[in-house]
C-alpha cells in the first residue's frame, strides 16, 4: 500500500507555530517580572516593573523616536560598509594566496582588540562625528562576513570549476556562474550574524562619544536614575536588532529559495522512496 507523503505546510502555517513558543516564554517572563517587582516593592530606579517601562516608553515616545533614527542610521551604514569591504576582502583572499597569507591573520587579529577600548581612541582622533561610530560598527561586523564569505568561496566543488574550464569558461564567468552562487548561503549566514552586531557597535560608539542616539540617551538618563526610560531604550534596541535580522533573513529567503526551503529535501526524499 502506497503511503501519501506528508504535505508541505504553507508559509502562513509555519510562522505562527514558530512564533508562539518564544512569545509565550517572553510573556511568562514579563509576567513574573511584573509580579515580583510589585510584590516585593522594588524601587523603580533599581528594577522597574514592565508596566512602568511601557508607560515611560509611551510618555517619551517622541524622545525615543528622535534618538532611534540616528542609531539606526549608524548601524545600517556601518553594516553596509562592512558588507562591501568584507566581500571585497574575501574575493581578494580567494584569488590570491599571497593576500590570504598576509591579510587573513590581520583579519583575525582585529577581533582580539576590544572595540569598547578602541572607541575612545577613535573619538580622540576623529572627533564626535559620524566617522568614529561608523568605524566601530564596521570593525564589529566585517569579521563574520569576511570569514563566512571566504569559507563559501573555498567550498565550491572543484569538479564544477574544472568542467567550466573544459567548456572554455574564463575566470569571470566561473566566478559569476559557480563560485558566487555557491558562496551566497555562506555570505548570508555571516550577514545574519553581522546585522545583529551592528546595533551593538552603534551603541558602543554612542556611549563613548555622541550627542544623539539611544546610547547617548541611556547615558543621559542614567545620571538622572531614570531607569524605566533606560529599559525602554534597551527594548527599542532589541526590537531594532530583531527587525534587521528579519530583513536579512527575508532577503535570503527571496534570493535563495532553494537553500532556505524548510524540509524541502527531506520531503522530496520521502516521496521518492514511497
Amino acid at each position: 500500500m502506497t503511503e501519501t507523503p506528508p504535505r508541505r505546510q504553507g508559509k502562513s502555517g509555519r510562522w505562527p507555530g514558530r512564533l508562539l513558543p518564544p512569545l509565550a516564554l517572553l510573556a511568562g517572563a514579563v509576567g513574573v517580572w511584573q509580579i515580583v517587582t510589585v510584590a516585593r516593592h522594588v524601587p523603580d530606579y533599581l528594577l522597574p516593573p514592565p508596566a512602568e517601562i511601557w508607560q515611560s516608553a509611551v510618555d517619551q515616545h517622541q524622545l525615543l523616536w528622535d534618538n532611534t533614527l540616528p542609531t539606526l542610521r549608524i548601524a545600517l551604514s556601518g553594516f553596509l560598509l562592512a558588507l562591501v569591504l568584507g566581500l571585497a576582502l574575501a574575493i581578494a583572499i580567494r584569488y590570491s594566496r599571497a593576500l590570504e597569507l598576509a591579510l587573513y591573520p590581520i583579519v583575525i587579529a582585529t577581533q582580539t582588540v576590544p572595540v569598547i577600548a578602541l572607541a575612545p581612541i577613535l573619538v580622540v582622533l576623529l572627533g564626535f562625528g559620524l566617522m568614529p561610530k561608523l568605524i566601530v560598527v564596521c570593525l564589529i561586523c566585517f569579521f563574520p562576513i569576511t570569514v563566512n564569505a571566504v569559507d563559501g568561496f573555498k567550498s565550491v566543488d572543484p569538479d564544477l570549476v574544472n568542467l567550466m574550464r573544459t567548456l572554455g569558461a574564463g575566470r569571470g564567468r566561473i566566478f559569476r556562474d559557480i563560485e558566487w552562487p555557491s558562496a551566497l548561503p555562506f555570505i548570508f549566514s555571516g550577514a545574519r550574524v553581522a546585522i545583529t552586531y551592528c546595533v551593538i557597535g552603534a551603541l558602543y560608539g554612542e556611549l563613548v562619544g555622541s550627542f544623539e542616539g539611544l546610547g547617548w540617551l541611556m547615558q543621559q538618563e542614567q545620571s538622572q536614575f531614570n531607569t524605566p526610560l533606560i529599559f525602554a531604550a534597551m527594548a527599542v534596541l532589541s526590537l531594532m536588532g530583531m527587525g534587521l535580522f528579519g530583513l536579512v533573513a527575508l532577503a535570503e529567503r527571496l534570493l535563495l529559495p532553494w537553500h532556505r526551503e524548510p524540509g524541502g529535501d527531506a520531503l522530496a526524499g520521502d516521496a521518492g522512496r514511497h
